[in-house]
């Protein structure tokens, strides 16, 4: 069963999570959560960025996943 993203009449797409292939640096996981949540990839990014360097590489192993299992 596939599931339609857009409206076929022309309104605006759904708002569900996707990665972003055209705005992405490794996987584009942080390009879809900054198109999800409406703020700026880089922010987005250097969140991650910090975030892996605080909480020991947990972050890094986190967007992993999302990678592998989004999408």
């Amino acid at each position: 069963m596939s599931v339609i993203k857009h409206d076929p009449i022309g309104g605006p797409p759904s708002k569900g999570f996707r990665l972003d292939r055209t705005d992405a640096k490794i996987w584009g996981v942080c390009g879809g959560i900054a198109n999800y949540t409406g703020i700026d990839a880089t922010l987005v990014r250097v969140g991650f960025v910090i975030g892996a360097l605080v909480s020991f590489g947990t972050a890094a192993v986190i967007y992993g996943a999302i990678g592998l299992i989004a999408d």
